[in-house]
């Protein structure tokens, strides 16, 4: 992304299970990675005061909040893995490319990180923060739909065979049709993007969810998170079904510590197709209160195996017991590959589509829209 004036580039990782947008930031540095750019240097004019409304929502729940006599905005953020950034509120322009080629320059809200710990320091390396895409009223797309730039939309497109791909923000680049749609959720967690989960099969056995109510889960669409987490009881369930895949081509390797479980092939796997026939895939059945017949997501073997540099074949599933609180499935980045979703916060409403992920295409317009 384009910040400033005069506006200078960053690498930022897309993330919609959390809210603040924030770059990596001299004010002075305590702990930066050597990130993908010179950090940027704010000004006393970017400072956000204490009293503004961003600020009151980012320190809703920090011990310490507002004090009279502070000139700036704190905030911390704490991730699922326990990693950590804090920083202080800035304000600055942000260098956009409208739907129709023009250009825009709003002024945005975002974290001004000095101070980073744990593993998040690691794949800073590459990049220069994280682009917060939740549905706080903080994230980049609620403040460019509260400006009036866009439809509070946030759609993107991960490729399975590369690290390419595509985001957008607005509803320009929504598939009119074939898309799958499920009623956005609510609660648990008013932030995050989520949908009612009625059954989930390994192949064509039930994974039982466990820690649920009424039988129903719940399924957080986390583009933040590098791997998918199970409920306790869905992850034992999967684990003990691929027990029975161990035979003589693909045996555990106790020695790879890339994942949890890794399993070694007779030859170093290059790619999933060489061993996708051992797996079955995930087919996860969402609820739907708009007709009777349910909606699927049919998630294959590459979106939940990866290859460690050993050149075996791990599973990138994890037990998700500490995560959040436990009850939800988070699907991570890697069983969101080779589709399309979009998060509609206008129509609460969340899709896919299959795609290859190489560009978006502008929707035309109807004749009779």
């Amino acid at each position: 992304m384009l910040v400033g004036n005069p506006p200078r580039p960053y690498f930022l990782d897309i993330d919609t299970g959390s809210d603040l947008m924030w770059i990596q930031c001299d004010a002075p540095c305590t702990s930066c990675a050597k990130g993908a750019h010179p950090l940027y240097k704010p000004r006393n004019v970017n400072m956000i005061p204490p009293k503004n409304p961003y600020c009151v929502e980012v320190q809703e729940n920090l011990k310490s909040k507002y004090c009279d006599n502070c000139h700036q905005c704190d905030y911390e953020i704490e991730y699922a893995d326990r990693s950590s950034s804090v920083g202080v509120l800035a304000k600055d322009e942000l260098q956009l490319v409208l739907a129709n080629g023009t250009g825009t320059k709003p002024s945005v809200v975002f974290g001004c990180a000095y101070d980073q710990q744990g593993t998040l320091l690691n794949t800073l390396a590459s990049t220069d923060g994280i682009l917060g895409l939740s549905r706080a009223p903080i994230s980049l797309p609620s403040q460019l739909a509260s400006h009036g730039l866009i439809n509070n939309v946030i759609g993107h497109c991960l490729r399975t065979d590369t690290n390419g791909g595509y985001l957008f923000l607005g509803n320009d680049f929504v598939p009119q049709w074939r898309m799958s749609w499920v009623p956005m959720l609510n609660n648990p967690f008013p932030n995050l993007y989520q949908a009612q989960l009625m059954k989930m099969n390994y192949g064509g056995k039930e994974l039982r969810l466990g820690s649920t109510s009424y039988g129903q889960g719940t399924v957080v669409f986390d583009s933040g998170s590098t791997y998918t987490y199970f409920t306790d009881q869905a992850y034992k369930a999967l684990i003990s079904m691929l027990e029975e895949i161990s035979s003589e081509d693909l045996i555990k390797d106790a020695s790879d510590t890339t994942l949890p479980i890794c399993w070694r092939a007779k030859f170093p796997v290059r790619s999933i197709e060489e061993v996708r026939q051992f797996f079955k895939p995930l087919n996860l059945q969402f609820g739907s209160k708009w007709r009777i017949v349910s909606t699927k997501l049919w998630i294959p073997a590459e979106g939940f195996l990866t290859i460690s540099e050993k050149g075996n074949v791990c599973l990138g599933i994890l037990d998700g017991s500490n995560v959040h609180d436990g009850s939800a499935i988070i699907l991570g980045d890697i069983s969101l590959r080779g589709q399309l979703f979009v998060y509609d916060n206008v129509n609460q409403k969340i899709g896919w589509i299959r795609s290859n992920c190489e560009r978006p295409e502008k929707v035309p317009s109807l004749p009779f829209s």
